[in-house]
């Protein structure tokens, strides 16, 4: 009885541990992903906000052209 006792015992220790280590192992994985979705959302914003400077950028540069031709018409004219 003794020894069944001491083996159930060690099952149970060991089955223990070893719900611990899968446990931890669940948890890193889901730090990883929640990691990865974060990297992926914030590329996709800075994507967003380079397309809307790049674009800024060119109006700005067509309404400067669109001025300094109305003006130079202006003054020459």
């Amino acid at each position: 009885m003794r020894q069944s006792l001491a083996q159930l015992e060690r099952a149970f220790v060991e089955d223990f541990e070893a719900e611990q280590r899968r446990a931890q192992a669940q948890r890193r994985q889901a730090e990883l992903r929640q990691r990865q979705r974060h990297l992926e959302r914030q590329h996709k914003r800075g994507s967003m906000r380079f397309f809307l400077l790049l674009l800024l950028l060119i109006a700005t540069a067509v309404l400067v052209t669109v001025a300094m031709f109305e003006t130079l018409y202006i003054v020459m004219g």
